[in-house]
């Protein structure tokens, strides 16, 4: 298989169930060259600050820019994780963020319980870092406007990828050849910064 080379890192950020064997995220690591993931959540799985710090603790490992690659909870960890530390985060792909206001289906976590775990009310502030926002029209976990507002606040480029649900492997993801267009999008962008660097010394 051959690799895909980025001038940033990847850091992969699962959501809640951390790493499933046929999602997109997955996959995607195993094509990586310059990669790493958050590792899975052995004890408070629910907490967000636990999260946040794993996030944080992995970035330590890292040297140079990095792009986070984010989905689901994962996006939720990463909006808490840019209000509380500075990274050299060159950008960041955040992929079907749930909506905290919206009932989930009753195998997802309730409203009360993601409140008492840290979740909610979600920071409102635009990122330091340049990002695109992923949403699905027929997202169970959000409505379509209501991601759409999550980008404006984050300052996010917004990308609408259709009806595809929650863009995981329930929803046929599986391969996912957008992801890597879009990383190597953010990637261009570190380049050109570079170069607009070494022209202004």
């Amino acid at each position: 298989m051959e690799k895909i080379f980025t001038n940033s890192t990847v850091l992969i950020i699962p959501g809640l169930r951390d790493h499933v064997e046929e999602h997109w995220q997955t996959l995607l690591e195993a094509r990586l060259e310059k990669v790493r993931s958050v590792p899975p959540a052995e004890t408070d799985k629910l907490n967000c600050a636990n999260r946040v710090a794993r996030i944080q603790a992995e970035l330590e490992k890292i040297e140079g820019p990095v792009i986070l690659v984010a989905h689901s909870a994962g996006v939720l960890m990463t909006i808490h994780w840019a209000t509380q530390h500075q990274h050299n985060i060159q950008g960041a792909l955040l992929v079907a963020p749930p909506d905290l206001s919206q009932s989930w289906p009753d195998n997802y976590p309730s409203p009360d319980a993601l409140k008492m775990e840290g979740w909610s009310p979600l920071p409102n502030q635009k990122l330091s870092f340049p990002s695109i926002v992923v949403a699905s029209t027929n997202d169970h976990l959000a409505q379509f406007d209501a991601v759409q507002q999550m980008a404006k606040v984050w300052g996010s480029q917004l990308v609408n990828a259709g009806a595809v649900g929650h863009l995981n492997p329930a929803a046929g993801f599986g391969p996912w050849p957008m992801a890597e267009q879009l990383i190597a999008q953010l990637d261009v962008q570190h380049v050109k910064s570079a170069q607009n660097s070494s022209l202004s010394v």
